[in-house]
């Protein structure tokens, strides 16, 4: 899953980007208002953490308000020194779906990220299955049948999101839009390469066909 992070103190931005990116999400990084803005408006991500007090043409409530305005549903996760009712009030009123303020513990930030990525399709997805395949988001398991199976954490990105989308042909190009960030160096067959690891730890191992390719289109999990 892509996280967007618009945040302008250095030192958080990069610690919520390093442990995001231990928890499996792909994640870019920009600094100012008018950036946050430009990115959220892609719809590429699956959720935005934004700050509030950013430098630029618009702060972090206004980026909120424009992406809402502009009909952008990307759950936001707002971030903020301001910690008053008021505050609070006037972030989820301008469109947040969350609120968090600084300073903060990152586990919770992580909880209510995951949260966040449960409500779109208003289901428990708490865990993710197909057959006897399980997988948690949050504790980063995932099982066939009774054993174990140890995913990287690109392999379990990957899997997640086809997992999220059961039963959809997901195409090579949006596996790489919501699993690998802008910095990551892709090649013309990295997709093909990342779903040939997963079949050699879920499929073929187990002898199923969870994951299809669909020739010209992309890939799905079927049960």
């Amino acid at each position: 899953m892509r996280i967007l992070v618009v945040e302008d103190e250095p030192k958080i931005a990069a610690a919520i980007k390093r442990g995001l990116e231990q928890e499996a999400f792909s994640v870019d990084v920009v600094e100012d208002g008018d950036s946050g803005l430009s990115y959220g408006l892609s719809g590429d991500y699956d959720a935005i953490v934004l700050d509030w007090m950013l430098p630029g043409s618009i702060d972090g409530k206004a980026v909120c308000e424009e992406l809402r305005k502009k009909g952008t549903k990307t759950p936001i996760l707002m971030l903020t020194a301001r910690d008053s009712v008021g505050a609070k009030v006037a972030g989820l009123n301008g469109g947040a779906d969350d609120y968090l303020a600084k300073p903060f513990a990152f586990d919770e930030l992580v909880a209510r990220i995951h949260a966040l990525l449960r409500r779109p399709a208003g289901l428990d997805q708490t865990k993710l299955s197909a057959g006897k395949l399980r997988l948690e988001p949050a504790t980063k398991v995932v099982t066939y049948g009774a054993k174990s199976v140890r995913l990287t954490a690109k392999e379990f990105s990957l899997l997640e999101y086809l997992l999220r989308h059961k039963g959809r042909v997901v195409s090579k190009d949006e596996l790489i839009t919501h699993v690998w960030s802008d910095d990551d160096d892709i090649l013309p067959n990295t997709v093909e390469v990342y779903v040939g690891y997963l079949r050699n730890k879920i499929d073929r191992p187990f002898k199923s066909t969870l994951v299809q390719t669909v020739r010209g289109f992309g890939y799905k999990i079927v049960a």
